[in-house]
Order: structure tokens, then C-alpha cells, then sequence
């Protein structure tokens, strides 16, 4: 394929096409492999798709630079999922978006497009600027645009006046390098992706269990009995997964799916891998409970209620005392909490009855080993880190942390979310770790901690904030309350953003903006003269190398270590931290990882070994639990029931299955029938009805709020779909504008994306 300057001057209606069709009930199987290798050979061509993804999740190979789901122990040539191909195939493309685009699309143009559009234009290849009052982009020097940053920062009244956003694919050397770099700075405004997914199980899980990961290995996945999959769409969002789940249902675990849709991929799994499993499948789900949004915390209550019932009817059959006692504080409280349910209140939350949930209980009595996953489906809700909490006691009941085949696997999205977090990445770093950081570098970094997401935006909209830089993401689309957000995005002085590809947050400006190309995850990284590796953390906690194949797109990409130290040196030419040295080996910044953090001990020896290291968990290794009390906390937690009005529903945002976050592969979603379009709204038919519509009207979706704020996501279809009865569902970015920026979950300040009320109009013509 020839490379050049991708130029497409006209807007694409997406929706035009759009069909409905029926939902599938396997993920995977041959159409997987085909979509797959469209997307691949489309993009990339054929040799090129061939020398990525035979190198994709390979232990000489580089990561996935989508999900971060753990990469098996013996791993096949063709180690990657239909989605993983696509994230490849996208930043890999042949398509190149170079000055001669920027000339000519006008900054009006590009608003204009849509972000599939945006991210179809291929890879960045200058850095450019937009300098205040232009209407297009400009080339521009690498020195000169670490100047005008310098200066930018400089000139700002405090630290505290700029923030500094991360996107969970960014590696460990690079992320220890950008919070060393802003810290220096003064400031620990760090926002992150974190704060909008798992932020709330990070608080959840170190308040009751004392470290706010996971604490299953894949091991544990294979050998449990009984698994959870919660809030979560493993055959879309992670699915490698599901050969996982897979392996389990061969050695006799059963599965529980809890989540208002079903899911393909939790239905039926056909794996490519397997001649047998392509032919015939396996059926993964033993149970699915349709269940109302935001019903888990309910849910896990009634079960802890019927554990401790059948453990008063035959005492020391149920619990596990002994590890309660040992291990445990708070037991009595949430006993006596949990013993006085109302089960109306059960019932109403849930949308279930009762006989679904004494089912499940009696699944996990008669299960040693019972593991609880989940994602995004429980962690953006105004009670979210209560729901995880009562995951947790319902695990503590029975012992089940710390034990083989058991424990808590909030399952991460990005490749390296959870490295980022591990590296540094927090706007409220603990204390230890900042007195780690001034031992190691000479140095006295800031006590006052930092932003949010959130509080970024409103400290963009409230001119505290002046200066926006991003490593990587699309902030603009990532984030909440779209509308409010774009506002404070254009009283910015000025914004950065350290990008592969073109996308909506490049469009979205105040004064004066910065696109700074870098290298993505397949590409040959030679900063300093020679070949650098970086390294990522999964989902369990497992640490490895990750090796670019393909040449760079461009001569004139920078690595993001290179970015990041070269910033560094521009805002202090005296700095007597060695960024040089940092950024020309990266074996210098593993260095200074091990010394700062604990588990890195022999990091650059240890991480070289194929398939890397697992971080130390004290919950799972050693059941040590470094909480308040020393112990594994059990916790009581209010149940509210969501009450509704008459005539609205409970909005879901969901991703469609050709997408990865904002990032738009495609406008088809096949497993739940969708092709050509994403302006779509899954309702059930009775709520449809109900509310005087039909499947297939064209509709607005109005956003209820107690603010009074008017947020309207207009012109889309209406579809019929088996969603949990006054509940629906659609994808976001679109439905992002219906999210308030003051609705976050309690504790952790993470939009609350997954519980939006809102009422239905009739659509005018678009």
C-alpha cells in the first residue's frame, strides 16, 4: 500500500446504513478470524499484518495495545483476539495524516467529522501547532515545541494551574518518567483513565482488603469453581477472556453472568484456537441473571443474606470461622446488616426473583473456590464502591482471598492501566511513596495532592486550570458531561496532546494547541542508538517486556520516554536529575523503578526472563491484609433503592463491539445485531410500549438531572432488545453528554456513566 497524506474532504452521514438485525448468541468462531484479517489486511496489507500479529502478545514480541488481560503460559502463534487485530490494524495503518492534511482541513472542518471519521485518517507524522486566532493546524519544530510549553508552564501563576492527563496504554518507563517529570514541576495533578473506570474498585479493594488490585492469577481462573463474570462484556471488551473461562468450564467450574444484556460472549464461546471448539463451542454461562442496572449491590446482599441464614440453620457448615476470626474484623456489623434485608427492597433493586438468587447461593455453598470479576458495570454508579465492598464480604464469608482458585478479579480495560497506577499515576500518592521518590532523586516533591478527571474539568471551567498536556487518550471524548467539558477545554491557554492518531480532543482548543506525535506500541523504539524495550503490568498483576517490530511511521516520532525527558529538561536546563541518561536507556529508569517501589526488586534481570514476574499481593500470597486494622475488612453498606419516575428510563453507556474505548473501529456491532450506525437506544419492548413508542422510532434522549441542566443526545433509532425491564442501553462517546459532571460515585469521583436517567422525545428530522 502506498503511504501518504490520507485526505477525505467531505462528512460522512454514518448512520444512513444503519440495519438491525438479529443478536448472536457465540462470540468468536469464523467470522472472527475473517473480520480479523479484513481489518488487518485492510489497514496494514499483507506482509505487514503477517510480521505484527505473529509478534502480538508474544514474549518477544510487543502488547496488545488493547485490553489488558493476562497473556497465558504457553502461548500459540496466533496469540490475539479479533479486537486485539483491530487495535493493531489501526495504529499499524498505512494511511499517514502529515502536513499537507493539516493544510488542507481547517480546524472547522475537522469539528465537523465524526470521531470514527477523525480516527480513520491514519497515523500523525509532524508535530504540529495551532497557534492562537489560526484556523489550521501548522509544522512544527520538536525544540520549538518544547519551548512553547516551557514557557506556557513557567509563566503560570502555580503548579496547581496545569494538569497532566494519562491514558492507560502508556508503559511503566514512561509513566515513572511523566509523574517524576510533574512532580519535579511541582504539582501531583495527575488525572488519569483510572479515575473514570476502576477508580472505584481501587478504593473499595484497599479500604477492605488493603491493595487496590486484583488478587487472582490466570492459574486461579482455570482451577475456581464457580465464577462471577459482573457488569462486564468479556466477548467484546476482553475476549481472550473467554478461552479462559473456557479452560475453567473444562475442568467443572460454573459461571454466573450478571449483567442487564446478554452477551454473546458469555453465552457461547466457538474458539478460534480449536478445531473442536470452532465446530462446536461451549456453551460458558451457567446462569445469567438479568438483573436492573446498578441492582449488584442488592444482589450481593441477598446472597450474604442466605449465607449466614443457612449457616444459622446448620452452624459451622456455611462459614468459614476460622478464617473470619483469624483474618477478619467487622463480622458481627455486617451479620446483624445483613440478616435485617428487606427483601421488597431486594427484589425491587434487582429486578430478580428470588428463586434466581437462592439459586446462586446454592452454587456457591457448594463451591470451595469461588472468584468474583467485573467491570465498568459496577464501578460508575453513584454507590459503586459500596457494591464492591459487599463483593468483598460476600468473598470474606467463606475465605474466598487467598485462596487458590478465589478471590476478586476487577478485570482492567487499557494495556497498562493498572502499570500506570502501580508506576505513580495518582493524584493522591501516599506518602511512602513520595518520601520513596525525594530518597532516590535528592529531591522534595509536593505533599498537596492533585485533581481528578473531574475536578479538571471543573478546574478548566473555573480558569484554575490553564494548561492541559495529555500522554495519549482523547480526553475530550473520554470524559463526561461532553458539552461542559468542550467549554472548559477552550478557556485553556494551552493544550497538549501525545498522540498516534487524529482524534476529537486535536479539535477541541482554547489558545494556542500542541499535537505531539509518538510511537506506538507495534514500532521499533531506537531512542538513544539503540533498540529499547518497555514494560507493561496486566490485569494480574504480571510484569513483561514489550518489543516493537515495524519501523517507526514517521522519522520524526518521538518515543513518549523521549518526550516526556526532553519536557522535563526544557522546564529546568539545571535540573540535576539525569533525564538524558533516562531517556537514552531505559534500563536507567527500571533502575530507578526498583529502588522507589516495592516488588521491582531485580527488575531489569527479572522482567527479561519470557514471561515476566507477578507483583507481590500480601491478600493473596500470605493473606496479609494492610488495612486500618491489619485485617481483611468486612463492611456494612446502606442499600437505597433507585426509584424511577414513571416515564423514564435507566441509561447504560456500552461500547459496540467494533470499538475500543473512543477509539472507532467500525459502525457495526454484530452481536447485538447492529450494522452501518451507532445512534442506536436498546430498550425492552414493554418499556418501549409502554412509553408510547415503537421499535424503530426515532427518538432524542433527554438527560433527567437534579440540576435542571437540558443534555440532549438527539436522532436515535430504538431498538427492541432483551435489556433488563426499565433499563436501556447506548454507546458512548455519543451518550457522554447525557453524563452530569457533579454525578460521580461516593468516595471515588468516577462519572457515574452507568446510571443516567432519562426520558424519551420524538425525534425532528436530523
Amino acid at each position: 500500500t502506498n503511504v501518504m497524506d490520507h485526505d477525505i474532504s467531505s462528512s460522512i452521514n454514518e448512520d444512513e446504513h444503519l440495519h438491525i438485525g438479529a443478536p448472536k448468541t457465540t462470540a468468536a468462531g469464523v467470522t472472527a478470524v475473517a473480520v480479523s484479517l479484513r481489518h488487518a489486511l485492510g489497514e496494514m496489507g499483507v506482509r505487514r499484518s503477517a510480521k505484527t500479529l505473529l509478534k502480538l502478545n508474544q514474549p518477544d514480541g510487543f502488547d496488545c495495545p488493547g485490553c489488558a488481560w493476562a497473556e497465558p503460559h504457553h502461548t500459540s502463534r496466533a496469540e490475539f483476539c479479533e479486537n486485539g487485530a483491530k487495535a493493531v490494524a489501526e495504529e499499524a495503518t498505512t494511511k499517514r495524516v502529515g502536513p499537507q492534511f493539516f493544510r488542507t482541513h481547517t480546524i472547522a472542518d475537522l469539528a465537523r467529522q465524526t470521531d470514527h471519521w477523525l480516527g480513520k485518517q491514519g497515523r500523525l507524522t509532524h508535530p504540529m501547532v495551532l497557534r492562537t486566532g489560526a484556523t489550521n493546524y501548522e509544522p512544527i519544530s520538536w525544540n520549538a515545541a518544547f519551548a512553547i510549553i516551557a514557557d506556557e508552564l513557567r509563566a503560570l501563576p502555580s503548579p496547581d494551574a496545569a494538569a497532566f492527563y494519562t491514558s492507560g496504554r502508556t508503559s511503566n518507563e514512561a509513566a515513572f518518567a511523566y509523574q517524576l517529570a510533574v512532580r519535579r514541576y511541582g504539582t501531583n495533578n495527575l488525572p488519569d483513565c483510572s479515575n473514570m473506570c476502576h477508580e472505584s474498585s481501587g478504593l473499595a479493594l484497599t479500604e477492605t482488603i488493603g491493595v487496590g488490585k486484583g488478587t487472582v492469577t490466570l492459574d486461579d481462573i482455570h482451577t475456581a469453581d464457580l465464577i462471577f463474570v459482573v457488569g462486564q462484556n468479556p466477548g467484546t471488551n476482553h475476549p481472550r477472556m473467554l478461552s479462559a473461562l473456557e479452560q475453567a468450564k473444562q475442568r467443572g467450574a460454573r459461571i454466573i453472568a450478571v449483567n442487564p444484556m446478554p452477551e454473546a460472549g458469555l453465552m457461547g464461546f466457538k474458539n478460534p484456537q480449536s478445531p473442536i471448539g470452532l465446530v462446536k463451542g461451549t456453551a460458558l454461562a451457567d446462569r445469567h441473571l438479568a438483573i436492573r442496572v446498578n441492582g449488584d449491590l442488592a444482589l450481593f446482599q441477598a446472597l450474604g443474606h442466605l449465607l449466614l441464614a443457612a449457616e444459622d440453620s446448620a452452624p459451622g457448615t456455611v462459614l468459614d470461622h476460622g478464617f473470619i476470626a483469624e483474618h477478619c474484623d467487622g463480622f458481627a456489623a455486617m451479620a446483624d446488616h445483613l440478616r435485617a434485608i428487606d427483601w421488597d427492597d431486594i427484589l425491587e433493586s434487582t429486578g430478580l426473583r428470588r428463586a434466581e438468587i437462592e439459586a446462586v447461593a446454592a452454587d456457591t455453598m457448594a463451591s470451595k473456590r469461588v472468584i468474583v470479576c467485573w467491570a465498568m458495570g459496577l464501578t460508575q454508579h453513584r454507590n459503586s464502591v459500596a457494591t464492591i465492598r459487599e463483593v468483598v464480604n460476600f468473598l470474606l464469608l467463606r475465605g474466598n482471598i487467598g485462596r487458590t482458585g478465589a478471590g476478586v478479579c476487577p478485570v482492567r480495560g487499557h494495556s497498562n492501566v493498572q502499570g500506570d497506577r502501580t508506576m505513580g499515576i495518582y493524584e493522591k500518592p501516599a506518602e511512602s511513596f513520595l518520601a520513596a521518590l525525594d530518597a532516590e532523586f535528592g529531591i522534595t516533591t509536593p505533599r498537596i495532592h492533585g485533581v481528578d478527571v473531574v475536578d479538571t474539568i471543573k478546574g478548566m471551567r473555573d480558569g484554575r486550570i490553564k494548561v492541559l498536556f495529555a500522554v495519549g487518550g482523547n480526553f475530550a471524548s473520554a470524559t463526561p458531561d461532553t458539552d461542559a467539558t468542550f467549554a472548559a477545554l477552550r478557556t485553556c491557554s494551552l493544550s497538549v496532546h501525545v498522540s498516534t492518531k487524529l482524534n476529537r480532543s486535536h479539535v477541541v482548543t482554547g489558545g494556542q494547541a500542541l499535537i505531539l506525535p509518538c510511537l506506538g506500541r507495534t514500532e521499533v523504539d531506537r531512542t538513544g542508538g539503540r533498540e529499547q524495550v518497555v514494560t507493561v503490568e496486566d490485569s494480574m498483576s504480571v510484569v513483561h517486556v514489550s518489543r516493537g517490530t515495524l519501523a517507526p511511521a514517521s522519522t520524526e516520532l518521538l518515543s513518549e520516554v523521549d518526550i516526556v525527558c526532553r519536557l522535563a529538561r526544557a522546564l529546568d536546563p539545571q535540573d540535576p536529575i539525569a533525564w538524558e541518561a533516562m531517556a537514552a536507556d531505559y534500563d536507567v529508569i527500571r533502575a530507578h523503578i526498583e529502588h522507589v517501589i516495592p516488588g521491582f526488586e531485580q527488575f531489569n534481570q527479572r522482567v527479561r526472563v519470557p514471561g515476566g514476574f507477578t507483583l507481590p499481593s500480601g491478600p493473596r500470597d500470605a493473606r496479609h491484609f494492610a488495612t486500618a486494622t491489619g485485617k481483611a475488612r468486612f463492611s456494612v453498606n446502606d442499600l437505597q433503592p433507585l426509584r424511577m419516575p414513571p416515564d423514564c428510563l435507566l441509561l447504560q453507556t456500552v461500547r459496540s463491539h467494533d470499538q475500543y474505548n473512543t477509539t472507532i473501529y467500525g459502525l457495526d456491532d454484530r452481536y447485538r445485531g447492529v450494522h452501518g450506525g451507532r445512534r442506536v437506544l436498546f430498550a425492552h419492548a414493554s418499556d418501549i410500549v409502554r412509553l408510547g413508542f415503537a421499535d424503530a422510532d426515532m427518538v432524542d434522549l433527554v438527560g433527567v438531572a437534579p440540576d435542571h441542566v437540558v443534555r440532549r443526545a438527539e436522532h436515535f433509532r430504538i431498538v427492541a432488545y432483551p435489556v433488563a425491564i426499565g433499563t436501556c442501553a447506548a454507546y458512548f462517546p455519543e451518550t457522554n453528554v447525557l453524563v452530569p459532571l457533579d454525578s460521580v460515585a461516593d468516595g471515588s469521583g468516577t462519572p457515574t456513566s452507568k446510571s443516567i436517567t432519562i426520558r424519551l422525545e420524538r425525534s425532528s428530522a436530523p
